[in-house]
């Protein structure tokens, strides 16, 4: 339903130095849904997502996030969209010199709202994400006392701060072990029963894709080539398509 659309990109198109890298790509996500994009390296995944905040410019298209067109608002509205949306970068993007709470308490300094809430309630919501994540006990601890695993715990409980209603998650199991990616999937999917996100995943791990999707694309040579659920696209007889599955 539109009224349950968070995200709508029509035919995006974005070159460098000539080189096309997105091509017409069309996008939506609904409400709760956890749309993976998957992808080869380079096959432009991060491009589209950081069309979506505007970190880069597209050269035609259009993108409505919350219902806003973000390529034709001014900044103050497109700012007051880019807050309700949470970011967990690769490596989890922590600042070396702080401990994981106030790693958590950084993103709070600059939002007018969240300051007023004092020390005491700032702090119980940073204890109360990182219960969530299954990280308290490293709440005084420095990144380079984390592992890779509890980082993107620390980067995801970080994003929860300002409670955003929609989460991009950056190759969230890239360069961790087995056991390691498998609960950080599982926590993806907490989250989302916890705070009632919507999330694109960007990936090239399928079994990320498998265990958080509930609806994936495919991106190749800069198009949309199938979106379907994990079941329909790992059946599907498309050369381009199976190279992820077998």
């Amino acid at each position: 339903m539109e009224q349950d659309r968070i995200l709508h990109i029509s035919n995006l198109h974005k070159s460098f130095d000539g080189r096309k890298v997105i091509d017409g790509v069309d996008l939506s996500l609904i409400s709760r849904e956890n749309l993976v994009v998957l992808g080869k390296s380079g096959s432009g995944k991060s491009v589209i997502m950081k069309c979506i905040v505007r970190l880069l410019e597209p050269d035609q298209g259009s993108i409505h996030v919350f219902g806003t067109d973000v390529l034709n608002c001014s900044e103050k509205v497109l700012n007051t969209v880019r807050k309700r949306i949470g970011y967990l970068f690769q490596e989890g993007a922590m600042y070396d010199s702080m401990t994981v709470r106030e790693n958590l308490l950084f993103p709070v300094k600059r939002d007018e709202k969240m300051r007023r809430l004092g020390e005491k309630a700032l702090n119980e919501i940073v204890e109360r994400n990182l219960e969530s994540v299954g990280l308290i006990d490293a709440i005084d601890k420095l990144p380079a006392e984390l592992s890779g695993g509890m980082k993107k715990r620390a980067g995801l409980a970080r994003t929860l701060m300002l409670s955003p209603e929609m989460i991009i998650y950056d190759e969230p199991t890239t360069g961790l072990d087995p056991h390691t990616a498998g609960s950080i999937n599982e926590l993806i999917l907490k989250v989302r029963e916890i705070y009632d996100t919507s999330s694109v995943i960007i990936t090239h791990d399928i079994k990320c894709a498998r265990v958080t999707g509930d609806r994936l694309v495919i991106l190749h040579d800069g198009k949309i080539i199938i979106g379907g659920t994990y079941e329909e696209l790992k059946n599907s007889q498309d050369e381009e398509v199976s190279i992820f599955f077998n």
